[in-house]
């Protein structure tokens, strides 16, 4: 049983973050402010995590250009583009020369080649709308204001970008805390801390876009449950879950399950919000899942081939190390036969 966990984990965090998908863009829909939202959540985080890391001992630029993106897209649309977090995670890591891509290896074409489909995909998602499918479910489970889909296409296209943007700016933060972690490998605490300062500038942002006063009370209504829902269970469980799977398993065990949330998302958006599917998010969903794994099968396959490497480049120092004598006897022994010095 205990060989299934990690599975079990990878699967239950993609169901979490599908939730979050459907939830935020039901609670943007009835035209809660977002910059209000990021705030509680990033609150509600705080709340969770202060205690915990008291008694043991994230950026919010991206989450507010997120969550305008969502209000401008759909779940759908959203879910897909996340697939390209670890290829623009690997890009800025090779602009920061973190990373290295030989264009003679296979592995380095591999990676180019994710990068270009992950593009396409984006491309495909802003620019291509293709034939509708109608919704799973005629009857939504959450009753909101206007659909998505009347916004119109140039808010869409604004939308993809500012979630391309935000997630860009998320893998820049994945970068800049990897580095901070190798100084400071406190866990907890590095959470703890860039959770807490990025409540306090949720909280001035929010203040600055959105100066009516009624529109940051909370009602008993689909926006209280995205911001506990949001707060509490996914930069809470979430977060937990997402460390002991990739401790456990390694960061491209956990990645190769993102795209099961894209699938997730698209029935789950279209049964409970009534969304519409467009042949177009799921053609550039393809394409950036392609690209996806087309970088990861590189990424994997360059890590088992270094440690390979290294025990060979060790066995054949030994060898040539080795006295002369030594050497002569093994290639006796070899041959069957006996040699004395």
């Amino acid at each position: 049983m205990d060989t299934k966990k990690p599975y079990v984990v990878a699967i239950l965090i993609q169901v979490i973050y599908t939730g979050m998908f459907v939830v935020l863009k039901a609670t943007f829909n009835q035209g809660f402010n977002t910059f209000v939202f990021t705030f509680y959540c990033q609150a509600a985080a705080s709340v969770l995590l202060v205690p915990i890391a008291f008694f043991r001992e994230r950026n919010t630029f991206a989450i507010n250009m997120l969550n305008v993106a969502l209000r401008f897209t759909s779940a759908t649309v959203q879910s897909a583009i996340s697939n390209s977090k670890a290829v623009s995670t690997f890009c800025l890591a090779l602009l920061l020369r973190m990373e290295v891509v030989n264009l003679k290896s296979p592995y380095g074409v591999a990676k180019v080649t994710g990068v270009v489909l992950c593009l396409a995909g984006v491309l495909v998602i802003a620019f291509f709308t293709g034939p509708p499918f109608s919704p799973v479910n005629h009857h939504r489970a959450f009753q909101t204001g206007r659909a998505y889909s009347s916004t119109g296409h140039a808010a869409w296209i604004k939308g993809t970008f500012l979630k391309l943007s935000g997630d860009l700016a998320w893998s820049l933060w994945i970068v800049f805390q990897a580095a901070l972690l190798k100084e400071f490998p406190n866990k907890m605490l590095v959470t703890v801390i860039q959770c807490v300062f990025s409540t306090v500038q949720a909280l001035v942002v929010a203040a600055v876009a959105e100066r009516d006063i009624t529109r940051w009370k909370l009602r008993p209504d689909i926006s209280l449950l995205a911001i506990i829902y949001t707060g509490f269970v996914v930069s809470g469980l979430s977060y937990f879950l997402q460390v002991w799977c990739m401790e456990m398993k390694g960061p491209v065990f956990f990645a190769v399950w993102m795209p099961l949330g894209f699938i997730f998302t698209m029935f789950c958006s279209s049964f409970f919000l009534g969304e519409i599917i467009h042949l177009g998010s799921i053609l550039g969903g393809i394409l950036l899942i392609g690209g996806l794994y087309s970088v990861l099968w590189a990424k994997s396959k360059e890590t088992t081939i270094e440690p390979a490497c290294s025990v060979e480049s060790a066995q054949d120092s030994k060898e040539h190390m080795k006295p002369v004598g030594n050497q002569e006897k093994e290639q006796g022994r070899a041959r069957g036969g006996n040699i004395s010095i």
